[in-house]
C-alpha cells in the first residue's frame, strides 16, 4: 500500500487532477462489484470484508450502506448497471429486514428500511417500497414504550430510528421514538445530557454525534422542526447547551472530549476529530441547528469546529492512534463530507479538501481487481487491517465522498442521490438560515 508523505501532505493537483480521483472512483466500485455475492431470488449482498462467510444487511457496515453509493454512482456516471446491482440489493435487503433482531438505524431494521426506501425513490421500484414499510411497521411494533434495546442513541437506539423513520416518510414513528428524551434527560449545570446505553451503573456521558449528547440533539432539532414540537427543539438547546459548555478550544476552535469520565480510556484517546466522536460531526450538529432554530450564532460553532478539524495535523499520521482511519465514520472521508459542504455552502476553497483526496489516492490499493482501503489498528499485529466493504470503514463510504468531491469542485451538484440522515443538505453561499425562526431564542441560543 503506498503510503502518503507523512510530513508534507499532498495536494489534488500532485494527486492526479479531478480525473484521477474519479478514476479512482470507478475503481473502487470495480472492486464493491467484485465482493458482492448473489443471493436467492437473484439478490446482492456483500460481506463486511471479502474474507467473511456471512453477508452483513445493515447501513453501518453492509449491504444497506452499499446501495447509497451505488446510487451515488448510477447519477454520476449515468450508468444504469449500478442501479441494477442496487435494485438486486433491494431483493436481498427485503428477505433481511424481515430476519433481523435489531431494529435500530445504522446496526438494523431502520436503515435497511432507508436503503429499500431510497431504490424506490430512486429507480421507482414498488416492492422496495412494500418491504420499507413492513420493516417500519415492524419496527413500530417492537418499541416498548421507551426504547428498542440497550442502546439509546443515534446509530443504535432511538436517535436514529427517528431519524431514519423521518427519511422514509413515517413522521409518526419519528415522533414516538423521539418523545422518551423528554422524560429521560438529565439536568447538568449547563443543559441537559442523557445516558448513551440503558446499563445499570452506567456513569459515562458521551458528548458527540455517534453515540452521544449530540446525536440526540441532531434527532430532536430535525423530528422537532418538521413536525412542529417546540419542546424538542428546547430540548434540543439544552443538550448543546451542555456540550458547547465543555468546550477547550475557544474562542477560535471548538474541542470536547470523547465522554466525562473518559469511557474505555484503554480504547480511545480523550479527544477525537472526525464525524464519530469530534468536531467534525460536532459541526454537522450545528449546521442543523442554524438551520431549525434560524439562530446564526450556531454557523459560529461550525466555523470553530472546522478550525479545529483544519489545525489538527490530520490526515497525517502524527502518533499511533490518532488519524489511522480512511473511513466515512471516523476518518478521512468523513471529514471530506464536510469539506465538500463547506465548499458548496461556504464557498471555501477547495484547498484542505484537495489534501484529503490526495491523501485518499495515495492510500488506495490499486490493482486488476480495482481500488480499496485499508484502516490501521496500531495495537494489532498486523496493524494493516483487512479492506472493508461498506459506508462506516469502508470503499462504499469513501467512493461516494470522492465522486461528489469531484462534482463539487467542478460547480456541479452538491447533494446527494442518496440523502444522509444526519447530514443536513447544503444551503447557498449567502442561504445559511432559515427566513423565520421555529423557536425564540432562549438559553443554550450561541451569542
Amino acid at each position: 500500500m503506498k503510503a502518503a508523505d507523512e510530513e508534507a501532505a499532498p495536494t489534488a493537483d500532485r494527486a492526479g487532477g479531478l480525473g484521477e480521483v474519479e478514476a479512482l472512483a470507478a475503481d473502487g466500485l470495480r472492486w464493491l462489484l467484485g465482493a458482492a455475492r448473489e443471493t436467492e431470488g437473484g439478490g446482492l449482498g456483500w460481506p463486511a470484508r471479502p474474507s467473511d462467510a456471512a453477508l452483513e444487511a445493515e447501513l453501518y457496515g453492509g449491504t444497506a450502506g452499499i446501495v447509497p453509493t451505488l446510487l451515488e454512482a448510477r447519477r454520476h456516471f449515468g450508468d444504469d448497471s449500478y442501479g441494477d446491482a442496487a435494485l438486486r440489493a433491494a431483493r436481498h435487503l427485503a428477505v433481511a429486514a424481515e430476519e433481523a433482531e435489531d431494529d435500530s438505524l445504522y446496526f438494523g431494521r431502520t436503515g435497511m428500511a432507508l436503503a429499500l426506501r431510497a431504490v424506490q425513490r430512486e429507480l421507482g421500484d414498488d416492492a422496495a417500497g412494500a418491504a420499507a414499510d413492513r420493516a417500519l411497521e415492524r419496527v413500530r411494533s417492537r418499541f416498548d414504550g421507551t426504547r428498542w434495546g440497550e442502546l439509546f442513541e443515534l446509530m443504535g437506539g432511538n436517535a436514529g430510528i427517528g431519524l431514519g423513520a423521518l427519511a422514509t416518510g413515517d413522521e409518526g414513528l419519528a415522533v414516538l421514538a423521539l418523545e422518551p428524551y423528554t422524560r429521560t434527560a438529565e439536568e447538568t449545570e449547563a443543559g441537559v445530557t442523557w445516558a448513551h446505553a440503558h446499563r445499570p451503573g452506567l456513569v459515562p456521558r458521551l458528548h458527540h454525534i455517534s453515540h452521544g449528547s449530540l446525536g440526540i440533539v441532531y434527532a430532536l432539532a430535525a423530528v422537532g422542526g418538521a413536525a412542529g414540537r417546540a419542546d424538542f427543539l428546547a430540548l434540543a438547546r439544552a443538550g448543546a447547551a451542555n456540550v458547547t459548555a465543555r468546550d477547550e478550544a475557544g474562542p477560535d476552535g471548538f474541542l470536547v472530549a470523547h465522554s466525562d469520565p473518559q469511557y474505555r480510556p484503554d480504547l480511545v484517546e480523550r479527544h477525537s476529530y472526525g464525524w464519530c466522536h469530534g468536531p467534525t460531526g460536532d459541526a454537522q450538529v450545528f449546521r442543523l441547528l442554524r438551520d431549525v432554530l434560524a439562530e446564526p450564532g450556531w454557523q459560529d460553532l461550525a466555523d470553530r469546529c472546522w478550525h479545529t478539524v483544519t489545525h489538527s495535523g490530520l490526515p497525517r499520521r502524527l502518533r499511533p492512534g490518532f488519524w489511522d482511519n480512511n473511513a466515512r465514520c471516523c476518518g478521512t472521508a468523513g471529514v471530506l463530507a464536510l469539506a465538500c459542504d463547506r465548499m458548496a455552502e461556504q464557498g471555501d476553497a477547495p484547498d484542505f479538501a484537495g489534501v484529503l483526496v490526495a491523501d485518499l489516492v495515495a492510500r488506495a490499493t490499486r490493482d486488476a481487481d480495482g481500488a480499496r482501503w485499508s484502516n490501521v489498528e496500531h495495537r494489532a499485529t498486523p496493524s494493516v487491517l483487512e479492506p472493508a466493504t461498506g459506508w462506516a470503514a469502508g470503499a462504499a463510504g469513501i467512493v461516494r465522498e470522492l465522486l461528489r468531491f469531484v462534482r463539487v469542485s467542478g460547480k456541479g451538484d452538491p447533494d446527494y442521490a442518496f440523502a444522509w440522515p444526519d447530514q443536513p443538505a447544503v444551503r447557498p453561499p449567502g442561504v445559511v438560515q432559515a427566513t423565520e425562526p421555529i423557536l425564540p431564542a432562549g438559553p443554550g441560543a450561541p451569542s
